[in-house]
């Protein structure tokens, strides 16, 4: 019978756990790219919040912020048509979904190690 994704995940931390008694070492594992917490801008964090959060995170904040506020152009969906908030993040009045990181990325700034 195959495990759930929540059992798999108890044991994938349990396994790391009793690794991590064992050694005494820290346990490895993502750390970086999209995992790593960032910390928004000032007008990025009118939309996502001023906590640190994995840029994964971030993304899916502001897509939830755009399709409640309806903001996908009504014929071409690949376009974004900012409200006041997305036009001081993105710079300009309609962005395509797949420039948006790149536009994102500008008000991420990444903790130092």
């Amino acid at each position: 019978m195959a495990k759930t994704a929540e059992k798999r995940g108890k044991d994938e931390t349990a396994a790391t756990e009793k690794k991590v008694k064992a050694t005494g070492k820290p346990a490895g594992g993502a750390r970086g790219g999209i995992t790593a917490p960032v910390t928004p801008s000032a007008d990025l964090a009118e939309i996502v919040g001023d906590k640190d959060l994995p840029r994964s995170e971030v993304v899916s904040k502001v897509w939830a912020y755009i399709k409640k506020h309806d903001l996908q152009d009504a014929k071409d969906r690949r376009q974004i048509n900012g409200d006041d908030k997305l036009v001081r993040i993105f710079g300009k009045p309609s962005v395509s979904m797949f420039e948006m990181n790149k536009h994102l990325s500008a008000h991420l700034t990444a903790k130092k190690a």
